[in-house]
């Protein structure tokens, strides 16, 4: 049996052992710790991997989807922050809430059973590093969310009051004891690990400058913490992190030299084991462990990339595409044309040809944009397995943490910290340019209007840096955060537009001069099959009644009902700052423990 077969056997059993292992579901359950002895169960390293096995808990393919309801990614579904954003009065009693903290108890639990002087030290301190980064992680979620919370550090007894009934301590407190748990974890745990796929030290320094990027940058955009004059060290952290992976040699950027492809194989590849960028990954396979994938990310399925995030993709010399004076009104063919190389490895673009149709039912072939109501018209193909045979759909592995992110993470925080030098960007966001063909990026960039207005007085370094971070971690799941951090939730209130149509008429969409797509006004009835206009290659063009948001006749929707940008969405609703970045706590639970209270920021 190979090693990537017994782990997903060791997984198995690790659920089955989590699942007679008792929980607590809030911070005030009452559950008594499980009758089978966990405390007896930890007598070898392999009793920590097998339980450790059973708390990962990092996402799969749904990180392609998980950019909803930002400027990256339309969505019809009632995402939390467009329900928080549309409702007249949203509050703890009528927002679903994630005060959760049974898997908490369980990750205390490992880290708890590597006391046992059975097992040697080494293998202890790799288990409780594994136990450490898994909390951190854990606790981590909650501060994005919540700010302050609670700090436990052992599985809850039901005779554990002081606990189950305690306050919640202050951010500063709770995020010194990430960075601890974490730095621990970057100096303990093994850098080589038995199977592959099991966390190992690199992962716990990717997260560390992950997690200390954020909280550096949050701190240092958002007064109501009170807390700016904190962010530097926060910052050196998260560069000293990268850097060390940096260092370290043991990753390299994916390339084999083919522009136009090298990137777009990271998101659709069967085997991602040798993979010299992947610092973390989920792997999955057909037999075993299928990873449970269909084109949910593709057609007329919930979500769709918008205009916005096109716009941000450079020229292929470097120009800013927002720069063209016509760039608002630019056909789709002409968005594509001569552009940064991974907006055709991410966008479907004119000519591409469709194999898998799961969700399209424009069918296979050369793609032409289905206009379902709600969607922009473009389409993602990015994470996107485009064969219809099932092994190759369920045989996918998900990146999880590449060694790009470390050098994007490494130049934001240089550059935040005042000390990034030319030389650092050709060790760090060059290499990321020079995959896909772009040209150097330099230390004085020349200010682009587009993103200014984004981030208002940022200065055109920062707002480069996150326009290649945007560009090269595009639907990958960063997005929320990054709006969050960076001060910038009124990003969220601007109405996701698709494709530019100048008026109605016929339209070529693949780029070959051919029309293939008519737009007829909306009180007008679409002609019977027999009708349709046939194009010079045969084709019947496919037809869509424009109108504004409000037309109930309407196919396809127009900013301005007849021509326009496609609208989604008619109104995201208005994001208040500061309240907006944290949640509230769930009234129920606060209706249980007083000592929870006050909410966040203006939160009932």
């Amino acid at each position: 049996m190979n090693k990537y077969r017994l782990l997903i056997r060791i997984c198995l059993l690790a659920g089955l052992l989590l699942a007679v292992s008792g929980c607590t579901s809030s911070l005030e359950s009452r559950t008594p710790k499980t009758d089978i002895g966990l405390g007896d169960f930890f007598k070898s390293e392999n009793d920590l991997r097998i339980y450790s096995y059973g708390l990962y808990n990092f996402g799969g393919n749904g990180i392609y989807v998980a950019d909803q309801g930002t400027d990256n990614q339309a969505t019809t579904s009632p995402t939390e922050g467009k329900i928080i954003m549309s409702s007249p009065n949203p509050n703890s009693a009528n927002l679903p809430g994630e005060w959760n903290w049974s898997s908490l108890k369980e990750i205390n639990l490992l880290i708890q059973g590597c006391a046992n002087e059975q097992i040697p030290m080494e293998a202890r301190k790799h288990f409780e590093g594994v136990g450490r980064l898994l909390r951190a992680v854990f606790y981590y979620d909650k501060v994005k969310r919540y700010s302050d919370v609670p700090w436990i550090d052992k599985p809850l007894e039901t005779n554990d009051e002081e606990f189950l009934m305690a306050k919640r301590s202050d951010r500063e407190v709770v995020v010194d004891k990430v960075i601890e748990d974490l730095t621990f974890a970057s100096q303990n745990m093994r850098v080589k690990v038995a199977n592959k796929g099991e966390l190992h030290q690199d992962v716990a320094t990717a997260f560390l400058a992950r997690i200390a990027l954020h909280e550096g940058t949050f701190r240092r955009y958002h007064p109501e913490l009170k807390l700016e004059s904190t962010a530097g060290r926060f910052l050196q952290i998260a560069r000293d992190a990268a850097d060390k992976i940096m260092k370290s040699g043991r990753y390299n950027l994916y390339s084999t030299g083919i522009i136009d492809n090298d990137y777009h194989s990271l998101f659709v590849s069967k085997n991602l084991e040798n993979n010299p960028e992947m610092i973390f990954a989920r792997y999955y396979d057909a037999k075993m462990y299928p990873t449970g994938f269909w084109a949910f990310s593709f057609g007329s399925y919930e979500s769709c990339p918008t205009k916005d995030m096109l716009q941000a993709y450079l020229m292929k010399d470097g120009a800013y595409y927002t720069s063209i004076p016509n760039y608002k009104t630019k056909l789709y063919v002409e968005e594509f044309e001569d552009r940064d190389p991974r907006l055709c490895q991410t966008y479907a673009y004119p000519g591409w040809e469709l194999v898998n149709t799961s969700t399209y039912a424009a069918g296979k072939g050369v793609y032409v944009q289905q206009l379902a109501k709600n969607f922009s018209g473009y389409h993602l193909i990015k994470g996107f397995i485009n064969k219809t045979d099932q092994e190759s759909n369920d045989d996918q592995d998900v990146p999880l943490i590449r060694y790009a992110e470390i050098l994007l993470i490494y130049a934001e925080a240089k550059a935040e910290l005042g000390e990034l030098t030319q030389e650092d960007l050709h060790k760090s966001l060059n290499l990321i340019r020079k995959r896909v063909g772009m040209p150097d990026f330099n230390l004085n960039p020349t200010k682009d209007q587009f993103m200014a207005d984004k981030y208002p007085g940022v200065a055109p370094l920062l707002l480069e840096i996150r326009r290649e971070r945007r560009v090269e971690l595009a639907f990958e799941g960063f997005r929320h955060d990054d709006l969050y951090r960076w001060h910038a939730g009124k990003l969220l209130e601007k109405e996701p537009e698709g494709i530019y149509f100048p008026s109605l008429g016929k339209f070529d969409m693949t780029g070959d001069g051919i029309p293939d797509l008519c737009l007829i006004p909306s009180t007008q009835d679409i002609p019977k099959d027999a009708d349709k206009e046939v194009n010079s290659l045969g084709r019947k063009l496919i037809y869509y009644k424009a109108g504004p948001i409000t037309d109930s006749n309407a196919t396809a929707y127009l900013t301005n009902g007849t021509s326009g940008t496609i609208i989604t969405t008619q109104d995201m609703g208005t994001f208040v700052e500061p309240k907006f970045y944290y949640r509230p706590i769930p009234r129920h639970q606060t209706d249980l423990n007083k000592n929870l209270l006050p909410q966040p920021f203006g939160w009932e």
